[in-house]
């Protein structure tokens, strides 16, 4: 079904590889098409409860594959803009998964790949991983991986990264909160198998409706309007059937109707 990932299912998780390891999982017109239409097909699928993106070779992903780029500087503005809006929802959609979504991240994150890493709900790398936004050495800047960068790591932060594109090692990543979890690279999978079980513990529809509060409440004053709208959130969501099953089965000392078993 793609010339460039391959997707594994296991029960309730969904492991997307990136599959060009010739090209470092570079993006070009195909990866970024895939990527998106893969990330829609799995958010419409119910028995799909985390996402996992991963690549296959040495990188997790090299960026903007040289070739495109090369192409797209013959290009007009026009299409420029039309393959910028692509590569701009990909990331869009990665971000407003309705599913929890985890970066493993074992190798080099360049450009868009450091902007993927950004983009899903956690972050789990290698010690042997590193980050970068390289653009500028290219003459170019990371527009599109812009907003998420920046919600990882910090405007501050940024301006240094975005302007000096020098490389980071895993723990400075891990430092500026770009990377939630390290693992030696033997033990990177066991490593994102255990975040995984955690997030399957959680109600999907609640944690569905967790991420959509974050988005709503990101850097806005608590003023009284804030205060409403988060009143509203839980008196909504203490009315679901989920939350009622969730509050029953801890009275009872069961597992939630949802809960996955590892």
């Amino acid at each position: 079904m793609f010339q460039t990932l391959e997707i594994e299912r296991e029960t309730s998780v969904a492991t997307i590889w990136m599959n060009r390891p010739d090209r470092h999982n570079a993006f070009d017109e195909t990866l970024i098409g895939e990527l998106t239409t893969a990330f829609q097909a799995l958010e419409a699928d119910d028995s799909v409860r985390v996402l996992v993106l991963a690549g296959r070779g040495k990188s997790f992903s090299a960026g903007a594959d040289l070739n495109w780029m090369k192409r797209a500087a013959r290009h007009t503005v026009e299409r420029n803009l039309a393959d910028a809006r692509q590569l701009a929802t990909m990331l869009r959609t990665l971000a407003q998964l309705r599913q929890p979504t985890v970066a493993r991240v074992h190798g080099a994150a360049l450009g868009g790949g450091m902007g993927l890493a950004a983009a899903c709900d956690l972050c789990v790398a290698s010690t042997a991983a590193s980050f970068a936004t390289s653009e500028v050495r290219f003459g170019l800047i990371p527009a599109t991986i812009g907003p998420y960068v920046l919600r990882a790591i910090g405007a501050r932060q940024a301006a240094r990264y975005f302007l000096t594109a020098e490389r980071l090692d895993a723990r400075r990543a891990w430092e500026l909160g770009l990377v939630h979890e390290l693992a030696e690279p033997d033990a990177l999978d066991a490593r994102v198998q255990d975040i995984v079980n955690l997030l399957r513990a959680g109600g999907p529809h609640a944690q569905a409706a967790a991420k959509d509060l974050i988005r709503a409440v990101a850097d806005r004053p608590v003023d009284d309007a804030l205060v409403e709208d988060t009143a509203r959130r839980i008196a909504q969501i203490r009315a679901t059937l989920e939350a009622k099953e969730g509050l029953s089965a801890f009275l009872e000392k069961r597992l939630p109707n949802w809960t996955v078993e590892p």
